[in-house]
């Protein structure tokens, strides 16, 4: 590092590290940080953090609890943000049991928890399917100081659902509103959903009357699992068949000259240019025509 001339301190180590621990070069990033003391450079907290937070990435918890250990023998404290990488891991394995009792061990400890801490853990209680548990944490947020938000919500009600407490999760959707937080429109369409596959005549009267007082928007976001409509379909197929239709228009006239007359000595590249984009558009919306009306 000397050699080529870059001072060696924090600032330009710890992205070593931090980039050999994202990548899962784990054995690369300990030999850097061994030579640490050759630079004169002593690590930190965000030294420590970055391998911790690559261990837990990489789901290696027993490597991440290692390094834990060497940062509390070099006297360096682990901080929320240490623990958080942990509950990382707790949440998408749903270790439910190593998740409470780190959270125990960390409150015990003197850690205050931070917003993202109660978000981690009730992630991993709602799906584990644990509601006392989840009701318990939310608890515990708002006497931290933390009021429920719509990430928090959310995951409560699709919770509720999966438990066919209808009437609590719909309590909770009303709860929201009240508090000022616009659910997401997904959420909406999956209580609606499951009201009417029960039968629930009055909840779904109750939601439909609570969503007509807010504006809302009823666009899905892509990576909804449920079918789509009919207009989303026609629209998919009206694109590739446009697109579709482009391709074949610049097969036959490789050479864009074809598209268009010789250029006029008084048009500038720009009307060149604009002359052959509706040339092309004009032979797309033709061959269009043909592929039948249903396309627009």
């Amino acid at each position: 590092m000397r050699e080529e001339g870059i001072e060696a301190n924090l600032l330009t180590c710890n992205p070593i590290v931090y980039a050999l621990a994202q990548a899962g070069r784990f054995g690369d990033a300990h030999k850097v940080l061994e030579k640490f003391p050759l630079y004169g450079v002593a690590p930190n907290i965000s030294t420590f953090n970055s391998l911790v937070l690559g261990y837990c990435k990489h789901g290696d918890l027993a490597g991440a609890s290692r390094v834990l250990k060497v940062m509390l023998g070099r006297g360096i404290s682990p901080t929320t943000r240490t623990y958080n990488y942990f509950f990382m891991v707790f949440a998408r394995n749903r270790s439910v049991e190593l998740g409470m009792n780190l959270y125990s061990k960390m409150v015990s400890s003197g850690y205050a928890p931070d917003r993202l801490t109660y978000h981690l853990l009730i992630k991993m209680l709602c799906e584990a399917n644990r509601l006392e548990l989840t009701l318990q944490m939310l608890q515990e947020m708002r006497n931290s100081g933390f009021e429920p938000d719509l990430a928090t919500s959310t995951m409560l009600i699709h919770l509720l659902c999966r438990r066919h407490q209808f009437e609590e999760a719909f309590a909770e959707f009303e709860h929201m509103f009240e508090r000022g937080i616009v659910p997401q429109y997904i959420t909406y369409r999956m209580l609606m959903k499951e009201l009417k596959r029960h039968g629930l005549v009055k909840l779904v009267r109750k939601l439909t009357d609570l969503m007509r007082s807010v504006p809302h928007s009823t666009k899905l976001p892509g990576s909804y699992r449920g079918k789509e409509g009919d207009d989303a379909i026609e629209k998919k197929k009206s694109i590739l068949q446009k697109a579709q239709a482009v391709s074949d228009v610049l097969k036959e006239c490789k050479d864009l000259a074809k598209l268009h007359k010789p250029k006029n000595p008084e048009e500038t590249d720009v009307e060149v240019a604009d002359r052959i984009v509706a040339n092309i558009r004009r032979r797309v919306y033709t061959d269009m025509s043909r592929i039948g009306p249903s396309v627009s």
